[in-house]
């Protein structure tokens, strides 16, 4: 038996519960509406999907009592199969008991499909799995060669912010300013006379910058960049831009971004930035930390950050002691993932982002890949749970249950969204109207008219789940 299918333990239920950055019964459907009323919301919300009258503790977990009514699978399979039928592309599903692992539903659910950004959950759990939760990338500066020349080297914070370190954001933890500081203050130390050379040391990653299996279009869309192992805000323009062309070299603006610090701090600094090493034993002159691999991997589960997935997918095989290739990373990833348990037959991995087409992920895995965030013993994978968004109010699904079919989900259902031309995916977890917890996954792939015609339909489905109590 795997382990994605023993029992969840009341410890589980309690990192499930702790993960919602909302309660779990928050149904927010009156608001929503406005007014609006239709069948399909309920009027009476069940106990455990009331609004919270007290701050929530780990005893509040009660309400998931293993006694709650197991949905009749004949009954939730009419159901959604109703949500789910279209005839303008297929769909792929699995909905599973999150407390007996009992499977409810399936709809070709081992079948390889394109995952899009749902693959961000694989990659979410090879790099807790690898890196762990607490680690932390280092961005340093070394003395080079020369007393008047210094070495920025990247250690894989790909989400550096320009200004001051800021303890309270995982954009800009890491200031290149608070960097600049520091290696002003030990340059004057050691008596260094300007202009000072500035070199960007990126060889922690090796192989092609591109991935080859990306498309040209979602390049020049701003949909990825180059990767390398240093970036300010994930490659994007700065001030910061969610579309539009990123930076070409992202190493090579983060070392004229230090020399622009580096000047700002009073230090005279010779034009240009160039590549290059420091020798062994160069001395530190300073150095500044990301935020956490926990706290980067909400990061990007929430905002589905495809650079900052790359970046980490490459950071574990850099780990397991493979080049820091984008072919390297899918090998590494499809190992981690492996030894905790994820079933990895059929699973293609062609990026670490779900960017490239030619992924291929089972329903059946997706919804293996959320169970395992849940029920493994390592605390570090649950914090995966703490970044998938939340339906109608936070991260890719801000903007999605605020209609009368759907609304009923709003701030129940938690899930990682997946978009790409004609793929639409979802793959979470919610508490339905029983108490009991529902780990699902919906992929929808061809559909010729564009993804905007799924995302009715899983959003849909996602919403039955919520209001199920489906007794047969």
């Amino acid at each position: 038996m795997s382990r994605t299918s023993k029992t969840v333990t009341g410890v589980v239920l309690a990192a499930v519960i702790g993960a919602l950055a909302v309660p779990v019964g928050l149904n927010l459907a009156p608001a929503f509406l406005d007014g609006v009323t239709s069948a399909s919301v309920q009027t009476s919300v069940p106990a455990q999907q009331q609004l919270p009258t007290a701050l929530a503790t780990v005893g509040g977990i009660a309400d998931l009592s293993q006694n709650a009514p197991l949905p009749s699978a004949d009954s939730l399979a009419k159901a959604l199969d109703a949500a789910l039928a279209t005839d303008k592309g297929t769909f792929t599903a699995y909905v599973q008991d999150g407390a007996t692992g009992a499977e409810l539903y399936n709809r070709n659910a081992s079948a390889g499909r394109i995952p899009a950004s749902n693959l961000k959950l694989v990659t979410a759990l090879a790099a807790l799995k690898t890196l762990g939760a607490d680690t932390t990338l280092p961005t340093t500066v070394l003395a080079g060669s020369t007393p008047a020349t210094v070495v920025i080297r990247g250690g894989g914070d790909s989400l550096l912010g320009p200004g001051t370190s800021d303890s309270t954001s995982v954009v800009g933890r890491a200031g290149l300013a608070t960097l600049a500081q520091q290696t002003a203050a030990a340059l004057k130390t050691a008596g260094t006379q300007g202009p000072v050379t500035i070199a960007v040391d990126d060889t922690l990653f090796s192989g092609p910058a591109l991935n080859p299996n990306w498309l040209q279009g979602d390049i020049d869309a701003g949909e990825i960049a180059p990767i390398f192992p240093l970036a300010l805000d994930a490659a994007r323009p700065y001030p910061a831009g969610s579309t539009g062309a990123r930076p070409e070299d992202s190493a090579m603006t983060v070392g004229q971004a230090f020399a622009d610090a580096l000047a700002a701090a009073g230090v005279q600094v010779a034009p240009g930035v160039s590549r290059g090493t420091a020798g062994d034993g160069a001395a530190t002159l300073g150095s500044v930390s990301s935020a956490s691999v926990g706290e980067q991997v909400q990061y990007l589960l929430q905002q589905s950050d495809n650079y900052v997935a790359e970046v980490l997918g490459r950071l574990v095989a850099v780990a397991a002691g493979k080049p820091g290739s984008s072919t390297a990373a899918s090998e590494a990833i499809r190992s981690a993932v492996a030894t905790v348990g994820l079933d990895i037959k059929g699973l293609v991995l062609d990026d670490s982002s779900g960017l490239a087409a030619g992924n291929r992920v089972s329903a059946r895995q997706m919804t293996a890949a959320v169970t395992l965030m849940a029920e493994d013993p390592n605390p570090d994978l649950r914090q995966g749970l703490g970044g998938l968004p939340i339906a109608g109010l936070s991260g890719t699904l801000n903007n999605r249950y605020q209609d009368v079919d759907t609304v009923a989900g709003a701030g129940l259902v938690r899930a990682k969204t997946g978009t790409l031309n004609e793929v639409l995916s979802l793959s979470g977890y919610v508490v339905d109207a029983d108490g009991r917890l529902l780990v699902f996954s919906f992929i929808g792939n061809s559909f010729t008219e564009g993804s905007s015609a799924a995302k009715p339909l899983v959003d849909a489905a996602a919403t039955v789940l919520a209001g199920c109590g489906c007794k047969g």
